[in-house]
């Protein structure tokens, strides 16, 4: 005991003091699980550990800048690479990596969500005035929170849950009447900023906007008569706004620290909250495996404890393979687009009265007319630059002689430039708007401000080629932005919407489920950037943003929705319930597609669409306990030794002796992927538990859709559950007669009972 408090006594001392010259970087140390030991002995040992590679030739006490020791083990400090090295070897450690920096992953939204859904269903399911959705605490790690947006306002809401142990931390601009009955809880990290300048922000404010953005689409109460300076207007709400708010900010706008995103996990962990939403994430280029990636890592312990995690998938779409967040224990969200447009068009001259449809959010003060004349970038290019420079109106490529006072038309094929830096670049020279030609994403309607811009599509922009070509004095006007509802097909995937298959998991299906992601509407920060308001004009509250940042927290609503209804069911449950309802069809009736015109497959959007309704009756679940992830650890490729560390288990832990990759498709996952597929026979298990009301005594029977060359047999294919049965087991077989498959193969199975409608993707690849 003595011992031990030497070492708490010391680490306060280090907490205060300066890295050594030679200690460039920070490091976590992980060591698995903290289950069975003290806080304060796992302080202690952490600081033994650190003391046990540091020369003793070093005058200044070492600093550790995290100490994770309630919710799993271990810590960050100031390593050199041989300090790092030395204690990856000791006992008890699972990985020491880098500190990494992660990514952000940058209404009519929910009423999209609901079309067709009966007023008795979606009430009796999702009812805001129910006071069990009052208990359910969903923690955001993000930018923080604006506290005075009228989306996180308390009125009517009961009591803070007694269970809650979080805090309002205070800052010079964040004092503890900004926390309420609806943000419960306020907490932000830099430690590291105590001993060095990587950030100066302290404060659980949000000052990106990015963070009061998905806190609200997750659990925003009603705002009436919302909009962005006049668009998308409507009632601004989130997926459960009942639910409470606890914030960690782990974001700056130098990016979000990884031993940060772990101080968070570990404080919401003993917090109490019930869902954790990140939209943020590691690139896909420069992917940690899970032992070194933060993100799963505090997951794992978080779903350990009953949390359910929702990630986005990344915004590097529409490649394949870039899917982040891959970690069976996490629920990870692609992003599709709603049945809301925002159209900015473009009328030509008299002699040709067209009007090209745009995609774009600007607030013209051009003349309607079209009288402005209208030059082709390629046409008026710098002394110094080349032809297809001045073609996509990069920075300094366009002869501003030739451009002022002109609308001019360009490409966005040379992506080495954002629209934003060449919507400036013309702007600075004297160009009075800008009209880009963009296929990948004209879906996707970006914010220019004042500045008269809008977006097209190659097929639209012949038209004005045609009218270049044949007028002697081409003009033209751009529109303001009006919203378009009820917009068709909707939804679609969106274009930057990260892709599987996963090259982490390939029998795992990523991303898990889809939602709204384009152009959402929900809280901000009040700037004053007067590129985007007119002069005198107040900030709005709310902002138009699009990214799987968006989607994530449209998915944690439903999620804290089902976990209200069903207090006591499980993560995996959860996921289930919403990946086995989701939608694959958009508003026409017909199939879902890419927005570049394709099929959806599951690698776009997982599941399919999420839908609200449906997943809170799911009818059967699909469950997923801890010796599951075990066990998937084990096939991965981790050893006993390795699990055990994780587990925290005290008894030897031994993986069994034919793990292989090949056996993560026996995970119980609501879909299934398979992989290095040659045609023979591969039999897949799985088990489904009957949680449909009053359907105790069921008889589910399935329905399978398939490509003609592969071969699906279920076994049995009838499910014949009983009073005293909950869980029954089947088994899925693939095979094909014509040998290896040339591309992948996608299908779905689908059990029913008349009432309930339980569907399963599945994925099968040679590769």
């Amino acid at each position: 005991m003595k011992t031990l408090t030497k070492y708490c006594l010391f680490f306060l001392v280090l907490t205060i003091s300066s890295p050594p010259s030679d200690a460039s970087k920070v490091y976590v140390v992980y060591m698995g699980s903290s289950r069975g030991k003290s806080a304060s002995y796992h302080t202690a040992s952490h600081v033994e550990l650190l003391n046990s590679v540091i020369g003793r030739e070093e005058k200044i006490p070492r600093p550790l800048i995290y100490s994770y020791r309630n919710a799993f083990s271990g810590f960050a400090a100031h390593l050199s690479e041989t300090e790092a090295a030395a204690i990856a070897k000791k006992p008890g450690v699972v990985s020491v990596f880098p500190d990494p920096v992660f990514e952000l992953h940058t209404t009519r939204s929910w009423d999209f969500l609901q079309v067709g859904v009966s007023e008795d269903v979606y009430h009796s399911s999702s009812s805001e005035s129910s006071s069990s959705g009052a208990d359910t605490i969903i923690g955001i790690l993000d930018t923080g929170i604006w506290p005075e947006s009228p989306s996180f306002a308390d009125k009517d809401m009961p009591p803070v849950p007694s269970r809650w142990k979080g805090v309002c931390m205070t800052a010079k601009d964040f004092s503890a009447s900004n926390c309420n009955k609806k943000l419960i809880g306020a907490r932000y990290y830099n430690e590291e900023s105590k001993v060095t300048a990587w950030t100066t922000d302290q404060t659980p404010r949000d000052s990106i906007g990015h963070g009061s953005h998905t806190s609200s689409t997750a659990a925003g109460v009603a705002v009436p008569a919302a909009s962005y300076h006049g668009l998308a207007t409507g009632t601004a709400k989130g997926g459960s706004p009942t639910s409470r708010l606890a914030i960690y900010r782990v974001c700056t706008s130098e990016g979000c620290k990884g031993s940060a995103i772990l101080a968070a996990f570990e404080d919401a962990i003993t917090d109490g909250v019930d869902l954790l939403s990140l939209s943020l994430g590691a690139s896909p280029y420069f992917r940690p495996d899970f032992d070194s990636d933060p993100i799963a890592i505090g997951a794992f312990h978080a779903v350990e404890n009953g949390i359910v995690v929702v990630c986005s998938a990344g915004n590097s779409g529409p490649a394949p393979g870039t899917v982040v967040n891959t970690a069976p224990w996490i629920l990870t969200v692609g992003a599709t687009t709603i049945d809301r447009d925002f159209e900015s068009d473009l009328i030509l001259g008299e002699e040709s009265n067209a009007v090209i449809k745009g995609e774009a959010i600007n607030f013209s003060k051009l003349d309607k007319s079209p009288i402005y004349p209208l030059i082709y970038g390629e046409s008026a290019p710098a002394n110094t630059s080349t032809k297809d420079d001045a073609r996509n109106c990069n920075p300094y490529a366009l002869d501003g002689e030739k451009v002022k006072g002109k609308i001019v038309l360009c490409e966005h094929s040379d992506r080495g430039y954002s629209k934003t830096q060449k919507l400036l670049g013309v702007k600075g020279i004297g160009g009075v708007g800008l009209v880009l030609i963009d296929d990948p994403e004209i879906h996707v309607a970006a914010v220019y401000g004042n500045f008269p811009m809008t977006v097209i599509s190659s097929s639209d922009a012949s038209s004005i080629f045609s009218y270049l070509n044949s007028s002697k004095n081409p003009v033209a006007t751009i529109l303001p932005t009006v919203t378009v509802n009820n917009y068709k097909p909707a939804p679609l995937v969106a274009y930057f919407s990260s892709r599987g298959a996963s090259t982490q998991t390939r029998n795992i299906i990523k991303p898990d489920i889809a939602a709204p992601g384009v152009s959402i509407l929900a809280a901000f920060i009040p700037t004053n950037d007067s590129s985007l308001v007119s002069a005198g004009e107040t900030p709005s509250m709310f902002n138009l943003l699009s990214g799987t940042s968006m989607a994530c927290p449209h998915v944690t609503g439903v999620a804290a929705s089902i976990k209200s209804q069903n207090p006591t069911w499980s993560p995996s449950a959860i996921r289930s319930a919403i990946m086995t309802t989701a939608t694959e069809t958009n508003n026409e009736g017909s199939t879902i597609h890419t927005d570049a015109g394709s099929p959806a497959t599951p690698y776009d959007y997982g599941s399919g669409e999420v839908n609200p309704s449906k997943a809170y009756r799911p009818g059967l679940v699909y469950e997923v306990t801890m010796e599951d992830y075990y066990l998937f650890l084990c096939n991965y490729g981790y050893s006993s030794d390795t699990i055990k560390k994780i587990s925290g288990k005290q008894t030897g832990y031994n993986c069994p002796s034919d793990s292989s990759k090949d056996s993560i498709s026996n995970l119980n996952y609501p879909s299934i992927a398979v992989s290095k597929f040659n045609g023979t026979e591969r039999t897949v298990k799985r088990r489904v538990t009957n949680v449909g009301i009053g359907d105790e005594e069921t008889t589910y029977t399935v329905n399978i859709l398939s490509p003609a060359e592969l071969k699906v047999a279920i076994s049995p294919s009838t499910l014949q559950f009983r009073a005293g049965t909950k869980t029954l087991s089947y088994e899925v077989s693939f095979s094909s007669s014509s040998g290896t498959p040339n591309h992948d193969m996608f299908g779905s199975l689908t059990w029913t009972n008349g009432k309930y409608t339980v569907r399963t993707p599945f994925a099968v690849s040679n590769n």
